[in-house]
């Protein structure tokens, strides 16, 4: 059996070698057009800052052999073409048709099994510009290296980034806290990551970006890059001008999927990815394809998406190479986990926000929850924020998004409900959730369990909850028709929110004395640290029979960590 395998990283790389691990007599060609293969892609922005220190580390086995050619060929026994280029699929002669890059003589290759591991192509800006010298994407570890020899050299004082996604976010990064440049931070939508975090968690991530000396400019409206000599000098939006030397544009992917719609395989014209079977099969069953250039199910949704992640990339290949060898893999879909390192935040999400499951017609709501990743009285504790999407009629779980600080507990709590959210758990089912409690990790009642004890109380409607930008809203105006009712011990904090017209102080533990002097003509709002004292409170009111009760998600840490002028 001769197997090829078109693109050599990811998905490709391993599923030839474990093709030649079930197989080791079957014959295996990897082909790839660069020279630089099998790398962690993911990792570029930590080689750019300098936190791996050279390219070859993005390349190295655990064991720090460099995945080369010679590895692949001596330690895999694959037969690898890189520099070669895979212009052509004959699906009737099944052939591949390719051209040597430094000859550019050309072949023909047969298969018996061909796998179609082509990745994804950056998307760029249809503006003037977009071609001057010193605007990048990060399409391979060429540019990345060239990036960071650039800087290292000097020649970048100002970086600009367009696109406040997760690469965008890790490459300002990249920017800023190893080589200290000033970075200015460009996205069209009114927060970061649009994509992955709804407005109240992506708020903490702006702030944090500012406090960092990150320049955030949301809502821009890109018009063109301005260059000089044929060199970039800046970026022109419709509002203002962003001087810089090195523009980075950040703004997605598309599947590279036009190899295999040359050859008459089916591509998704929605999507733009190839089409596949849970074996990974296109529509010819000879040839499979995984990775950055295929659709898969989305499992909250069922709808077909693009979800380009090296986490997926390699299960993928896995399941190609056990089926072209006789097995009988699957692969499901995806929920869409993902966690990232900004700064001295850890920003994890998996599922849907708030907005998209209301986009896909859920009864969509939504509970918060800021909480210490482990117990309160353990030395150190720090404390984390969490909110959980879920559905107010069935109580079906839809998402679930985590900022807190760079320690493992926001990966530990993405990894519990990405691990169940496949299987359609209920709010209750999270409350129920089995987890390992010691206090150096974290509370008896984990965060999971008291996002959706939040949950749970909304859905059985035992408290009105009210958006955090309403309670501003009102504070700020001083508005006559709500009273603010702040139950923090004067050792909290400041108690800022005294200087609003609207707001009063009563102590938690002496509420219960002064329930007499609370207005029953007017909107009562109860703010605490975490809402759980308000929560209380908000109970004890409404059995007194006060109808106008409200209460912000979260407690009055989430818009502090906003940079609201509140604490």
């Amino acid at each position: 059996m001769q197997v090829v395998v078109i693109g050599a990283n990811a998905c490709g790389a391993k599923a030839a070698c474990r093709v030649k691990r079930l197989n080791p007599k079957a014959e295996v060609i990897l082909i790839d057009k660069d020279d630089l293969i099998s790398y962690g892609a993911c990792g570029i922005p930590y080689f750019v800052s300098g936190d791996i220190p050279h390219e070859n580390a993005l390349r190295e086995t655990s064991f720090h052999v460099v995945r080369d050619e010679k590895f692949f060929r001596d330690a895999k026994g694959l037969t690898v073409l890189t520099k070669t280029l895979a212009e052509e699929i004959d699906s009737k002669r099944k052939t591949v048709k390719v051209r040597h890059l430094d000859t550019n003589k050309t072949e023909e290759i047969p298969y018996d099994k061909l796998v179609i591991a082509t990745g994804s192509i950056p998307r760029t800006l249809n503006i003037p510009g977009i071609d001057l010298e010193g605007v990048y994407t990060l399409s391979n570890l060429h540019k990345a290296i060239e990036i960071k020899e650039k800087i290292a050299r000097g020649e970048v004082e100002k970086p600009l980034v367009i696109g406040a996604g997760l690469i965008g976010l890790e490459m300002a990064e990249a920017f800023s806290d190893l080589w200290g440049l000033p970075v200015t931070l460009l996205e069209y939508f009114p927060q970061v990551l649009p994509r992955n975090l709804d407005p109240f968690t992506a708020r903490m991530v702006e702030y944090h970006l500012r406090e960092k000396g990150v320049k955030v400019v949301l809502n821009a409206r890109i018009k063109e890059i301005v260059g000089k000599d044929g060199k970039v000098t800046g970026v022109k939006t419709e509002e203002d001008f962003y001087p810089a030397d090195l523009v980075l544009v950040a703004v997605g992917v598309t599947p590279n999927s036009e190899l295999a719609k040359k050859a008459g395989l089916l591509v998704s014209p929605l999507t733009g990815g190839i089409v596949v079977n849970e074996r990974l099969q296109t529509s010819d069953p000879d040839i499979y394809a995984g990775g950055d250039c295929i659709e898969i199910t989305h499992l909250i949704t069922g709808k077909k998406v693009v979800m380009p992640m090296g986490s997926l990339a390699n299960r993928q290949g896995r399941v190609i190479g056990t089926n072209i060898c006789g097995g009988q893999a699957t692969f499901k879909g995806t929920v869409g986990a993902f966690i990232m390192k900004c700064f001295d935040l850890a920003v994890g999400g998996v599922g849907l926000t708030l907005s998209q499951a209301k986009a896909e017609g859920f009864s969509a709501s939504y509970a918060l929850n800021n909480q210490t990743e482990r117990s309160h009285f353990y030395p150190d504790a720090k404390y984390a924020y969490y909110a959980l999407i879920f559905d107010k009629i069935t109580t079906r779980v839809l998402g679930f998004q985590a900022v807190g600080p760079f320690t493992d507990g926001t990966l530990a709590r993405i990894h519990a409900i990405s691990s169940i959210l496949p299987h359609k758990p209920l709010v209750e089912d999270l409350i129920n959730l089995e987890l390992a409690y010691s206090p150096p990790f974290n509370s008896a009642l984990d965060p999971i369990h008291d996002t959706a004890h939040v949950a749970d109380n909304i859905i059985h409607g035992l408290f009105e909850p009210m958006d955090w930008e309403e309670v501003l809203r009102r504070m700020k105006e001083g508005d006559p028709n709500s009273l603010i009712i702040d139950l923090r011990h004067p050792k909290e904090a400041e108690h800022n929110v005294k200087n609003f017209s609207n707001v009063k102080h009563i102590l938690y533990q002496e509420f219960r004395y002064h329930v007499d002097e609370i207005p029953r003509d007017k909107d009562i709002i109860l703010i605490c640290n975490s809402s759980r004292r308000a929560y209380e409170v908000a109970r004890i009111l409404k059995a007194e029979g006060y109808e106008r009760v409200y209460l912000p998600l979260g407690g009055i840490s989430f818009p502090r960590r906003w940079g609201e002028p509140v604490k």
